[in-house]
């Protein structure tokens, strides 16, 4: 989607535009230890060893605009986001870009960097290597969408006069290269939407999309031959046929016009599907709708996954109203069962809430998400595993390793307090059960004063007889916390079940006076998470060895 002015055949559809600018270094980034790569087998893509891949996908939008930074940074932190992503199920993120952001001159803006203070100082691609680490660190996988040339809006082709096709190039294999052998970058989505004078199989040098991407794919491939090479459709200008559809969904050139790479096994076709919350199209109006959609859908883009000519990964749909009552809920449920019942690869557009004309899957207080549009996508949600990628220390458990992840809903919302609130779940996110008498939770505050206190249960799923508590002070106070609360569980607690949960854990802190508290500057307090999200400074560990979170 392009995040400004969008134009399908004669309508246009205004959308949000940011404010904003950094540079970025020719040193490739340190790859964290390669462990196998994705290829392409008939419908299927598929890793080194050629298992089939499995991934849950979303759009993450904000590089691509003048900001040159994930949206939302302004309001929390980058792994805040990230654990969120990963609680949820989702081990792909869609990454958009745009050249301009490696501009000299193009610096990052909108980041709290109270809340993100390991990106202080850092160039826009610097940004954009944390955010691989910290991915990679989650098994999350990434694969960079050529959004725009510039962050002032779409482009019809991949090419302008101040972003010329060379510049396209040199970029993407400047890209290769850095990510090369680092296992967390999986491909390339060559250019957004081409669209309006954009043409598939015509021979055109100057318009045809499906030789541009022959150009671009192959040397990518010469300075990174394990990445994917994803092709999105066109408007209209096919070779043979007089088909019209959304900016990068039509596909149905590829028949008779495939993309062919010298390194074979590597193009996934990606199309971009719409509902009317975007731009009235006909097939909305059908007198057979939405039951003409799945012939729509096989005949533009689905026919080459059932053919088995190339994976195809719907790349971008999504919409406000997932109901099965309005036009569009019953264009996306549509879409999403066709998703489904042909096993075709997506990620969803988008993370952002401030899409919009379709919103996100975050609701408008960047923390919260969107309940009733993930019900909708739960139909095609698989189970992952999250394998994170080795190499640095204290990186977080590999496959077969314990781990736990902290989910959190703030209690008390107000500064001062004469208790500290909140409810908690343990997340198991390893493949095998995890005796909970094994974990320990700690929840990071100040004490303000010397007052002797208390840890509580209001109501624990598992039954308040399960669980113990203490107060422990620090020694040496850290920053937001000079005391934890720790909770642990009996020997009869049982286990956490493999990707279950505790349920609601109910806890307070208070003062055994119950004199006030000021929870405003305290490392686990989280105002802002009301329903239950990941809160990585609040810790967990295995038999003493953390395993969750970040120490204050």
């Amino acid at each position: 989607m392009s995040f400004g002015f969008r134009k399908f055949g004669l309508l246009f559809v205004a959308l949000v535009l940011l404010a904003g600018a950094y540079a970025y270094p020719g040193q490739k980034m340190k790859a964290q230890g390669a462990e196998g790569y994705y290829h392409t087998s008939g419908s299927r893509i598929v890793d080194s060893s050629g298992n089939p891949a499995v991934f849950n996908g979303l759009n993450w939008f904000g590089f691509e605009t003048s900001n040159y930074s994930p949206h939302g940074l302004w309001s929390r932190s980058m792994d805040d986001v990230l654990d969120q992503i990963k609680a949820e199920g989702y081990n792909l993120i869609r990454l958009p870009y745009c050249n301009q952001m490696l501009d000299t001159g193009s610096a990052a803006n909108s980041i709290d960097y109270a809340k993100n203070p390991d990106l202080v100082g850092l160039k826009p691609i610097q940004i954009m290597d944390k955010l691989v680490e910290k991915a990679g660190k989650r098994g999350i996988r990434i694969f960079l969408d050529r959004h725009r040339p510039d962050s002032g809006g779409q482009s019809t082709l991949w090419y302008t006069a101040a972003y010329p096709e060379t510049r396209w190039i040199s970029d993407w294999v400047m890209l290769a290269e850095r990510y090369a052998g680092n296992p967390t970058v999986i491909g390339a989505d060559l250019h957004n939407e081409p669209h309006g004078t954009a043409s598939w199989g015509t021979g055109n040098l100057a318009t045809d999309w499906q030789l541009a991407s022959e150009r671009a794919g192959n040397a990518i491939l010469a300075a990174n031959p394990n990445w994917l090479i994803i092709v999105e459709g066109v408007e209209t200008n096919v070779q043979g046929n007089s088909t019209s559809y959304w900016w990068g969904g039509n596909l149905s050139g590829v028949r008779n016009h495939p993309v062919v790479l010298t390194q074979p096994n590597r193009v996934v076709y990606s199309p971009h599907d719409y509902g009317p919350g975007v731009a009235s199209q006909p097939w909305f109006s059908a007198a057979n709708f939405p039951n003409n959609l799945p012939k729509l859908w096989d005949d533009t883009w689905g026919y080459i996954s059932k053919e088995q000519i190339a994976p195809v990964l719907a790349g971008e749909f999504g919409g406000r109203s997932v109901d099965t009552l309005t036009v569009e809920g019953k264009w996306q449920n549509a879409l999403v069962s066709y998703i489904g019942q042909n096993n075709l690869y997506w990620t969803y557009w988008s993370l952002n809430p401030n899409s919009g004309d379709t919103g996100g899957l975050l609701l408008d207080d960047w923390t919260s998400w969107n309940e009733p549009k993930q019900a909708m996508l739960d139909p095609i949600m698989k189970p992952v595993t999250f394998p994170s990628v080795p190499g640095d220390p204290g990186e977080g458990p590999g496959p077969g390793d314990v781990h736990a992840i902290s989910l959190y809903r703030v209690g008390e919302t107000g500064t001062t307090v004469n208790s500290i609130r909140a409810s908690l779940q343990l997340k198991n996110d390893s493949g095998t059960p995890i005796p909970l008498n094994e974990l320990t939770i700690r929840y990071w505050y100040t004490s303000d004063g010397f007052t002797a206190q208390t840890l509580e249960f209001d109501y624990a799923a598992i039954g308040k007889e399960k669980l113990l508590t203490a107060i422990v002070p620090l020694a040496k106070p850290l920053n937001g916390a000079d005391t934890y609360a720790e909770i642990s569980f009996t020997a009869n607690a049982g286990s956490l079940a493999a990707s279950g949960t505790t349920g609601d854990i109910q806890f307070r802190i208070h003062k055994n006076n119950w004199t006030n508290y000021n929870q405003g500057d305290d490392y686990s307090f989280k105002p802002d998470i009301t329903s239950y999200a990941a809160n990585n400074h609040i810790t967990i560990y295995h038999k003493g060895k953390l395993i969750y979170g970040i120490e204050p």
